[in-house]
């Protein structure tokens, strides 16, 4: 098979993305004080002037962190709210905790405080607003005549369903009492409402990172109906949301902000970290080991088989007299239909090891840079020509686990899994395909 040490060099490559992403390493390019002056984003803040923190996200306990660090006592106060697991020791801004994917009560409890929290800034003060993936679920009080069961029993439809992050987004945004541009009315008196982002979307879309809790909305409630009536065609989510959406559509329920809404005259948003930025450092890591390089950044889509079947074409359709390495970004999904357990990453490294089977020249890394695999504890897997024999020796089927979503249960037992804990950032998905041609 392909060189014994393929699943450390790409997993070496894999976390050299990792560290172009840490929040502490991207906030540093835009918060900035010398000589007791404040700089966000290139623009100074006025001396005197309160600074409230409010961090939401899987990078926001990290981010907090950082802002602590450079901030200190100009911090008037603070309020961070991330997922299990992404929990951080902070001095300065209180922390709370929600569950993701799925929401639960404490996020609704929590999005309530922060719904208060952004109307605390005045006239004279700065809303510093870090924000990062996850933030959808984590801020999930729902609007007025839901359940927060309704929205987690819709979440879970449609996630089954094989949404994409747009489509879920835009259902969310129209149950949600604070997500589409809904927290900056809450900022109304805020002076200034600066947003720094890390981005776990494609595209970068302001609208739909954490579902554009301070950004213009341009979806609306027939949207969202539109989005379940593809993604939902059991009709699992329950009548309360429908009733709630068509009532929407009909003009009975209040919109989210759009694009020239009064709400966003004194906000802006401020790109610090992306699956772009995780990317480039990926390329010039596998460059630094004397590989070819390819980047295939718009192959990372759809559902995660179909992709691992296409990143695969893609590495054999690439000439190369020496090893290269397609690195692709971005985020698959999984429609399921059957009863494992997995995510989209290890899926994708599932599908990758089926179709390299007893091949001697290709290995396959997914994973998360959030660390976070669907309901699992791996960041991904690793698969090479070998992975489908291996097991079968442990006693299990690549195919039917394929068959079942059970991707996780799969490379638990042969060995694949990529375990790294919650990363503390968020940037969407990687995937790295290693091809030696000299070993065909």
């Amino acid at each position: 098979m392909i060189a014994r040490d393929a699943r450390a060099e790409l997993e070496a490559v894999y976390r050299a993305a990792l560290a172009a992403i840490d929040p502490a390493r991207a906030l540093g390019g835009a918060l900035r004080v010398s000589g007791g002056r404040l700089e966000i984003a290139g623009e100074a803040v006025p001396d005197g002037a309160r600074v409230f923190v409010l961090a939401i996200g899987k990078a926001g306990g990290a981010l907090a962190a950082a802002a602590e660090t450079e901030l200190g006592a100009r911090i008037a106060a603070g309020l961070a709210l991330v997922p299990d697991g992404f929990e951080r020791a902070l001095a300065r801004c209180e922390l709370r905790i929600g569950a993701h994917p799925i929401p639960d009560q404490r996020g609704a409890a929590a999005t309530r405080e922060i719904l208060a929290f952004a109307g605390e800034p005045g006239p004279d003060d700065v809303l510093l607003v870090l924000l990062s993936g996850g933030g959808s679920s984590l801020l999930c009080a729902p609007a007025p005549g839901l359940e927060i069961a309704d929205v987690a029993a819709t979440v879970s439809a449609l996630l089954a369903g094989g949404a994409s992050i747009d489509e879920l987004n835009t259902v969310r945004k129209h149950l949600a009492a604070a997500t589409g541009g809904r927290l900056a009315r809450a900022a109304a008196r805020a002076g200034r409402i600066e947003v720094l982002v890390i981005s776990d979307v494609v595209g970068d879309r302001l609208d739909v990172i954490a579902s554009g809790p301070f950004a213009a909305d341009p979806t609306g409630f027939a949207d969202a109906l539109d989005v379940l009536a593809r993604r939902d065609p059991a009709q699992r989510a329950p009548r309360s949301v429908c009733a709630h959406l068509e009532a929407g559509a009909r003009g009975e329920r209040e919109e989210t902000p759009k694009p020239g809404d009064a709400a966003f005259a004194r906000t802006r948003h401020t790109l610090i970290a992306s699956n772009v930025t995780a990317l480039a450092a990926a390329r010039d890591a596998a460059a630094a080991r004397g590989w070819r390089v390819v980047a295939a950044a718009s192959a990372l889509t759809g559902e995660a088989r179909d992709a691992a079947r296409r990143l695969v074409e893609l590495a054999d359709a690439s000439s190369a007299d020496r090893p290269l390495c397609l690195v692709a970004g971005g985020e698959t999904v999984v429609t399921v239909t059957g009863g494992g357990r997995g995510g989209r990453s290890q899926e994708l490294a599932l599908a990758a090891a089926i179709e390299i089977e007893g091949r001697r020249d290709v290995a396959v890394l997914a994973a998360g840079t959030d660390g976070a695999d669907g309901p699992t504890d791996a960041a991904g897997a690793y698969a090479d020509g070998g992975t489908v024999a291996r097991g079968k020796s442990a006693g299990v089927d690549a195919a039917a686990a394929l068959a079942d979503n059970d991707s996780h249960g799969f490379f638990s037992c042969e060995g694949g899994v990529i375990r790294t804990g919650p990363t503390g950032t968020n940037a969407a998905d990687l995937a790295l395909v290693l091809r030696d041609p000299g070993r065909r």
